[in-house]
């Protein structure tokens, strides 16, 4: 390849990585991954045969990325994540600590059960308005603020549909989520009571020893203090009107989140598609909303993130790319005799490798050009697989160091500016800096040492 042409191409994926971190003048992200993507494909950078591949490998990730938000949006309308707000204070029962730990399980929860972007746009909100309804000061918030955007992303790691990075290579690895989960699962979970237990000792001092109880755990009481200051939430289009909780409604849609979440891991052994099935999901949730609520599609169609399939095929285009200069061939020259000498060295360096790179460029683009570099290696199955579930683990965990390096992250600073509370990337980094480089390093070792069990 000419020397201009990689010049052109690096020049692209640059600016297209800029563009993407910096949104001038509040661009969504997806118009510049799309446009460095046309460029890069007008300059024969990318061929036709590779867009037609890449289609292939990102739509079924981002269709059930997007459904799964979908049903986030239709819990949202009958009031699922208000009524937590209020009744996870209760549950604290005055016990600033106490609200600590179930701001974490909720961040936790909401992740397993949806994606780790879907839980930033639902828990940031009620995290902000636990804050607000308690009168903290500002020092007092950054415990949950911090908690909140830390555990709902890293949540992401256990099973494999929680979050579209992790989605994406996993065809291409020949793993399944049923065997991601069997390599994930138990390091991820000592990962994120590792990070927990250090969040915890970092902020013990600003947690609160005594909160207010909320007596009316009523959605009234929520929304009337809602609408004295705090903004409504970001999956909503205006702000919401004053409402008690369908019970029955309430009841089986979440039976209904529960079984498609549990449906991810056994109808694809019947060749059913992930996608089919989170779409199914997301639709059965609109038509009982709508027989029981009379509430049409217009919230769906206006505030589904439809970006994500053309931000998820543009960076692969343009990663696509780097990979089409040779940039790959450099990398698997520097890595390939270490990773292949065994698994602990193939682990530890394409996930600390990963994590570097994804606080430089962001996480999807990293996990993408990573898996092309391992792929590209002639690895057996077993090194592939455990190089693959290392770079996830540095993707979901290790990009968390810096506020650019995953979408989950900028979405986080964005709802907190939108409700006037500003976090500094200073101060991100500071506390980032105390709990992310042990967590990786605990994770990665945690996972070597549950390879000799399950291998």
């Amino acid at each position: 390849m000419h020397e201009y042409v990689i010049i052109y191409t690096f020049t692209i994926f640059a600016l297209t990585t800029l563009f993407i971190m910096w949104r001038p003048w509040g661009i969504n992200e997806s118009i510049p991954a799309i446009s460095g993507a046309i460029l890069l494909f007008i300059a024969g950078v990318v061929p036709f045969s590779d867009i037609l591949q890449i289609f292939k490998l990102v739509s079924g990730p981002s269709i059930t990325i997007i459904s799964t938000i979908i049903m986030c949006i239709v819990l949202e309308s009958i009031g699922v994540f208000r009524w937590a707000a209020v009744n996870i204070v209760n549950k604290a029962k005055g016990s600033g600590k106490k609200l600590f730990m179930y701001v974490m399980f909720l961040c936790f929860l909401m992740t397993i059960f949806f994606n780790n972007d879907g839980s930033i746009l639902i828990t940031t909100p009620i995290i902000i308005h636990i804050v607000f309804l308690l009168h903290l000061k500002p020092r007092q918030k950054l415990p949950y603020l911090f908690a909140g955007v830390f555990i709902a992303t890293a949540a992401s790691l256990p099973i494999g549909v929680s979050n579209i990075a992790n989605l994406i290579g996993l065809k291409m690895v020949g793993l399944d989520l049923i065997s991601y989960t069997r390599f994930a699962f138990v390091p991820s979970m000592i990962g994120i009571t590792t990070l927990c237990l250090l969040l915890y000792h970092l902020f013990k001092k600003d947690i609160p020893k005594n909160i207010a109880t909320i007596n009316d755990s009523s959605i009234e009481f929520l929304m009337s203090k809602q609408s004295q200051g705090a903004n409504s939430h970001p999956l909503s289009g205006e702000a919401q009107k004053l409402q008690t909780i369908n019970w029955a409604l309430f009841k089986i849609c979440i039976i209904i989140v529960v079984l498609i979440r549990g449906s991810y891991f056994i109808l694809p052994s019947y060749g059913v598609p992930i996608e089919v099935i989170a779409i199914t999901g997301a639709v059965i949730l609109i038509v009982i909303r709508w027989i029981s609520m009379k509430v049409g599609i217009k919230d769906v169609a206006m505030k589904a993130p439809w970006h994500i399939l053309v931000f998820a095929f543009g960076m692969y285009v343009t990663v696509y790319s780097l990979n089409n200069t040779g940039i790959t061939v450099f990398f698997i020259s520097l890595f390939e005799s270490v990773i292949k000498e065994n698994l602990v060295f193939a682990s530890f360096i394409t996930g600390i490798f990963i994590s570097v790179l994804s606080n430089l460029m962001n996480n999807l683009p990293s996990v993408m050009l990573g898996t092309l570099i391992i792929t590209d290696m002639g690895l057996d199955i077993q090194t592939l697989q455990v190089s693959y579930i290392a770079i996830i683990i540095g993707s979901d965990i290790g990009a968390l160091l810096s506020p650019l390096g995953t979408l989950a992250t900028l979405l986080w600073m964005f709802v907190l500016r939108k409700n006037g509370i500003y976090i500094t990337w200073s101060k991100y980094f500071k506390v980032a800096l105390l709990v992310i480089p042990m967590t990786l390093f605990v994770t990665l070792i945690a996972f070597n040492l549950w390879l000799l069990f399950i291998l």
